[in-house]
């Protein structure tokens, strides 16, 4: 099984995150997760914090001379930030502390996780919630979606995302889509295919920083290379789009999830949703057949198909607005307006970013399910086998 865990606080000195169940022998260095580290702190109208920081991962557990050894893969990402937040956020007890601490959040923000945690876990001070709640955590996530990243290309699987909405302005898709998706939407400083969607987007974003607002908006995230047979249809908890939306479903502000047509498909009659067969030989991958359309978005019955899967992922406003909005500050019950974190007006880019970490992890889970092997060699044999095997199961 592979999984993953996360720890740290946004303005703590550090986070954490541990992959445990990735094979041995996978060739991995620091630069495999820095790349994808710098590609979430990209995005125009991102805040002031992603000039602070630099990501960088230091390995601390499972790799050696450049190889992972089969333990868990411990990472550590410094927060460069944490110089100027050690004495409130230090874990340590100081004498004399004031109670709260410095910088104390009593004025909860509408739509964040600060009064719900703070109910929840009985806390005086929402910066004990806001600080884990905060999507600074996503850096965690998307060094464990590298890891994962790295894995799946050694079989020649891909995973690229483009935005392709942002605050009411769609952005074409083009046709046909670029062979690499993440080298041509990494171009834009919106991370979008479509260049005069683009400069409306970049003027919409100026209006709202200068509004004090925020803006959300959807993202598209395809996963190519990937053979038939993941995931299953046996079990509710082996489905594979069930795990895929749980797990986009989970990164900060995003609501709303699509795999393939998504809520399109009930709008239409069965024959414009499901998608015609017919034989292909040469196309072992997906079973030598290929389907004359991809409304599935890569997946039937919980199991992939073979054909590229393709999800929409809808990420909400953020929830700090710089022209805080109306809310009760807890410590007096009385009426006040939110407090204003440093914050971004958009992150939708980054979040494109995150999503194709959380759908690596999910893939490449799937992959060593179907696959196994404590080692990389062992899991190419088994891959190797079921390739052979589905290159003559069916012949036109």
């Amino acid at each position: 099984m592979l999984r993953f865990t996360t720890a740290g606080e946004s303005h703590g000195p550090a986070l954490v995150c541990i992959v445990e169940g990735m094979t041995a022998g996978l060739p991995l260095v620091a630069d495999d997760v820095n790349v994808e580290l710098a590609r979430r702190q990209q995005g125009y109208g991102r805040g002031r914090r992603m000039q602070i920081e630099r990501d960088t991962v230091e390995f601390i557990g499972g790799v050696r001379a450049g190889e992972t050894i089969g333990a868990p893969v411990a990472m550590l990402v410094q927060n460069r930030d944490w110089k100027n937040w050690q004495e409130i956020m230090d874990p340590a007890p100081r004498e004399g502390d004031p109670a709260p601490r410095k910088r104390a959040v009593t004025r909860v923000r509408p739509g964040h996780a600060d009064l719900a945690g703070m109910l929840k876990f009985d806390r005086a001070d929402a910066r004990d919630i806001l600080e884990r709640a905060s999507a600074r955590e996503t850096t965690a996530r998307v060094a464990a979606g590298a890891l994962a990243k790295r894995l799946l290309r050694e079989f020649g699987v891909r995973i690229g995302s483009h935005v392709v909405h942002l605050g009411g302005i769609d952005a074409r898709r083009p046709e046909p889509m670029p062979d690499d998706i993440n080298a041509a939407a990494d171009e834009s400083p919106l991370r979008t295919l479509d260049p005069d969607a683009e400069q409306r987007m970049i003027a919409l974003i100026d209006e709202t920083r200068r509004a004090g607002n925020t803006l959300g908006g959807i993202v598209e995230v395809v996963c190519e290379g990937v053979p038939v047979g993941l995931g299953a249809h046996v079990s509710w908890d082996r489905k594979l789009d069930g795990l895929l939306a749980g797990a986009l479903m989970s990164i900060h502000a995003v609501k709303g999830v699509e795999i393939g047509l998504g809520f399109e498909s009930a709008r239409r009659p069965g024959s414009e949703v499901h998608d015609q067969l017919e034989p292909a030989s040469g196309r072992p991958l997906a079973g030598n057949v290929r389907r004359r359309s991809n409304r599935a978005g890569g997946l039937e019955g919980g199991i992939t198909t073979g054909e590229p899967i393709v999800l929409s992922v809808a990420m909400k406003p953020i929830a700090t607005l710089m022209r805080p909005l109306d809310t009760v500050d807890v410590a007096t019950g009385q009426a006040a307006s939110a407090t204003a974190e440093r914050s971004d007006v958009t992150a939708v880019p980054a979040m494109g970013v995150i999503a194709e970490a959380m759908v690596a992890l999910v893939v490449a889970g799937a992959f060593l399910d179907k696959f196994g092997g404590d080692s990389l060699r062992e899991t190419r044999r088994n891959y190797d086998g079921y390739v052979s095997y589905l290159e003559q199961r069916i012949r036109g």
